[in-house]
């Protein structure tokens, strides 16, 4: 017996929809002195399939999207047939200028994603999330000082609210608590997680923020709700009553994540992880978490450092108020955004200085990359999330 053709590709797009798939947005207008590729080209979004262990690419679009910021640009629904994309910058007269443009993209034939919808938050529009029921969806507006939320139906998404937050707030991140009643808020000049209300459409300022570290970056919660993990660019709180130490101008920073009580807002782990931690991730069961650290890597081959300095990937386990370094390893240069694939077995980490994604292996505690399984992306990828990476 043969199938039509047209009952094949019903087949094979019925597939697709099932496989587990992850969505990196690209930035083409990142460029960099001495780099190779020496003019900008399109920004991106693709699709890859990360079924079974196996990582394929399997469709592109041209979308806005930017790099700069933290890795949390995308947010995939549960059911894995669309997708969220932020672009906090564009190119304007061969200039990098802020943007507010929110994205909608159709997945329900990841080999050939389609845009749906184009919307717009608050300028600088960074940090995206889906609140767990998949009902409603927040975006901080980082040059704007906003917090948009969205609701869903189906694919479209309308704007419901836009707080206002104090100016020079620099909201880059925003996240779900896992009952979707409160909205964690990261500013990075003010060094302070900020809790909003979440009710009846409406954003509301609960008052209450916490200082997890200086510079916030991004941030995800623990799966019972209990702790926000976040990454902090310019390290550790100082100590109460230390002496105040001269920062040498343009010293690396020894970033930190931390691991904050949202009950009471104390710091119940603080860990060193090094220059520049890009992003934080959640595995999808809660188990663990990745932080990409840059470590001070070259951007571009030419670079003299290119050779003599690497990034990390690092993965910690997560339990009730601790952080254990659970898995290390060396990555490219100037990689952005890591997620998990379901099983926690796989993680796709993005590197702009290669413009490729890495692939690597997580199993009984160990990490390893493999190095053949590199994926060429042509723009440099910065963020990337599966349906469960918050």
């Amino acid at each position: 017996m043969r199938l039509s053709s047209s009952i094949l590709v019903m087949v094979f797009s019925s597939t697709l929809v099932h496989a587990e798939i992850a969505v990196s947005a690209n930035d083409g207008k990142q460029m960099r002195p001495g780099d190779e590729i020496t003019a900008p080209e399109p920004d991106s979004v693709s699709v890859l399939n990360i079924s079974g262990g196996r990582v394929k690419l399997l469709g592109s679009i041209a979308v806005p999207a930017a790099m700069i910021g933290p890795p949390a640009a995308v947010a995939v629904s549960r059911d894995s047939r669309f997708a969220i994309v932020t672009a906090d910058q564009q190119l304007k007269d061969g200039k990098l200028i802020p943007n507010d443009t929110v994205s909608v993209i159709d997945l329900s034939t990841p080999a050939s994603p389609r845009v749906v919808q184009t919307l717009h938050a608050g300028m600088g529009a960074m940090g995206v999330s889906i609140s767990p029921n998949g009902k409603q969806a927040i975006v901080a507006g980082s040059d704007s000082s906003t917090v948009t939320l969205f609701s869903i139906s189906g694919h479209t998404l309308t704007q419901l609210d836009q707080l206002q937050l104090p100016e020079k707030t620099d909201p880059t991140d925003a996240v779900f608590s896992p009952d979707g009643r409160t909205a964690i808020v990261v500013s990075r000049a003010k060094s302070r997680l900020i809790l909003l209300d979440v009710k009846n459409g409406k954003l509301g300022d609960t008052g209450k923020s916490f200082s997890p570290g200086l510079q916030p970056y991004g941030a995800v919660v623990s799966h019972d709700g209990r702790y926000v993990i976040n990454t902090n660019l310019g390290g550790a709180l100082p100590a109460e009553g230390a002496a105040k130490v001269q920062r040498i101008r343009g010293a690396p920073r020894n970033g930190t994540i931390s691991m904050v009580r949202l009950g009471d807002g104390n710091i119940v782990a603080s860990v060193p992880v090094g220059p520049t931690p890009e992003h934080v991730a959640m595995s999808p069961d809660g188990r663990f978490i990745a932080v990409v650290v840059a470590n001070g890597t070259a951007s571009v081959r030419s670079d003299p450092k290119w050779s003599s300095k690497l990034g990390l990937l690092k993965v910690f386990a997560v339990g009730d108020g601790t952080l254990t370094p659970a898995g290390q390893a060396d990555t490219g240069h100037w990689c952005q955004g890591v997620t998990f694939s379901k099983d926690d077995g796989t993680l796709l980490l993005q590197c702009a200085g290669e413009r490729e994604i890495e692939v690597f292996r997580f199993k009984d505690r160990q990490l390893s990359r493999e190095t053949d399984a590199n994926i060429p992306m042509g723009a440099r990828p910065g963020s990337i999330a599966t349906a469960f990476s918050r």
